[in-house]
């Protein structure tokens, strides 16, 4: 066997590329880790994606993997891939700090969450924890406490969020993998703001074991990384049930990746009309009939009441994020975010019969879309409203009105989440321009692989595409 090439060890290696490479012996797990590192330690300062770097537990874990393939044993369907994790999930020996000032106060985590641990026993190797909003309760990815993180493509303006430290990471180079959450939009929103692909899977399909809650009936965790192919992957290792979350489903894991080839022909493909024709600037209706074209999606399907369940996701959102936190409110108000700590409280005043209404509807709203999935298989629709807005912005010209950016980032994520339906986000460029936007490939409930065959076929048709960002 010839010995490893780690010249190789750039940030342009997908997961495919790097598991491969580590298995077959042409890269080891620790140039893998040390080139991250490099990256991280030589960029990051700029781009303000990690919170923290755990440099000793990941060469560590990556000498481990090297010595057992050089004694011959498996190493993983991920070997030697360097991911990060959104700073809601535990890491065994770090705070979980959820993007609080707060909980920097607690223990450190004595245990990695089950996504995480997942992933490790494919032999991927978690070198940090990422930046991200307070309580996850943010679209734009700036945090009072920690600093904000940045778009690697332009770095005066924001990445999205809640999961800014996840899309800036990967879009940035700095690993091809990261972990993060998605309530409202926060996978989607980054995904397109910072030209990535992410998914939300179905409610319940991945397990939430040991990362800190935002809104229970909405929290969905899932992965973003720079290809259809490798995202597939690494939601392929983390499926199944686990006994230590009570809201993850029993159903077995299914294998998505050799399903890509399969492309979309036969599938049933439509455009969201009404509601997602409108709010929104025209790269982001262009961004859906480019993907529509290459598609052959020629349909439009009108989403009932999208508008309503917006309305409805926000009175869940604000009244179970408030009762989560009301202990906190109570004695440390001055700590949090003015902007998080205001909406937080204002749940907490929301009358009880509102909240029944917008369950009900919710139910209803479920129904409906299940309705359009009996006859249609995909939909597609913007992910954002616009490209990127500059850091520090409060509002934005949106379809000619002036709206408030962190309330509206996600108006069109915010339906979609609310009923749990698997969403990939895909990644498209304009020519000349500097920043990206997304488009939501939306399936029914637990066909992942629908949206992920979509996505797969506009990336080799090089509709969707992501590049790592310039950074030098």
């Amino acid at each position: 066997m010839n010995a490893p090439t780690n010249t190789a060890c750039t940030p342009n290696l997908g997961i495919v590329e790097i598991s491969t490479g580590v298995r077959s012996g042409r890269f080891t797990a620790r140039a893998m880790v040390e080139s991250a590192l490099a990256r991280i330690a030589r960029l990051d300062g700029e781009v303000g994606a990690f919170t923290t770097v755990t440099v000793e537990r990941a060469l560590a874990r990556a000498d481990a993997i090297d010595a057992r393939h050089a004694a011959g044993k498996p190493v993983g369907a991920l070997a030697g891939v360097p991911f990060g994790a959104k700073n809601l999930f535990d890491i065994a020996g770090v705070v979980t700090r959820a993007g609080s000032k707060i909980n920097r106060d607690n223990p450190p985590a004595t245990r990695d969450a089950t996504l995480i641990e997942r992933l490790e026993a494919q032999g991927a190797i978690c070198v940090g924890a990422l930046n991200m909003g307070e309580y996850a309760y943010d679209f734009t990815g700036e945090n009072v406490h920690d600093g904000p993180a940045r778009n690697p493509h332009d770095l005066a303006h924001i990445p999205g969020g809640s999961s800014g430290g996840s899309s800036s990471s990967v879009a940035a180079g700095f690993v091809p993998l990261s972990l993060a959450s998605d309530t409202n939009g926060s996978i989607r929103v980054p995904a397109s703001l910072c030209g990535i692909f992410g998914l939300k899977p179905t409610f319940g399909r991945l397990s939430r074991a040991r990362t800190f809650p935002f809104v229970a009936s909405l929290d969905h965790l899932g992965p973003m990384t720079r290809s259809a192919r490798d995202l597939a992957l690494a939601y392929d290792v983390m499926q199944g049930p686990d006994p230590d979350d009570a809201s993850c489903s029993e159903r077995p894991a299914q294998s998505i990746l050799f399903e890509l080839g399969r492309g979309v022909e036969g599938l049933r493909i439509a455009v969201a009309g009404g509601y997602f024709t409108q709010s929104g600037n025209a790269e982001a209706f262009e961004a859906v009939e480019r993907c529509a074209r290459a598609l052959d999606a020629s349909e439009v399907v009108e989403v009932p009441h999208a508008e309503i369940a917006r309305a409805a996701a926000f009175l869940i959102t604000t009244t179970e994020g408030g009762a989560l936190h009301r202990e906190r409110l109570q004695r440390r108000a001055h700590d949090f975010d003015p902007a998080v700590r205001d909406r937080l409280i204002a749940g907490n005043m929301v009358p009880a019969t509102w909240v029944a209404h917008a369950h009900k509807f919710r139910h209803w709203f479920r129904s409906e879309m299940h309705r359009i999935f009996e006859r249609i298989d995909i939909i597609l629709a913007p992910a954002t409203p616009c490209r990127a807005p500059r850091l520090g912005q409060t509002t934005m010209e949106v379809g000619g009105r002036t709206m408030p950016v962190r309330a509206n980032l996600g108006l069109y994520t915010q339906p979609i989440s609310f009923i749990g339906l698997p969403v990939v986000t895909v990644p498209l460029w304009q020519e000349n321009e500097r920043l990206p936007i997304g488009v939501q490939i939306i399936a029914p409930a637990w066909r992942e692989d629908l949206a992920l065959r979509a996505a797969w076929a506009l990336e080799t048709a090089g509709i969707a595409r992501a590049p790592i960002a310039n950074l030098g």
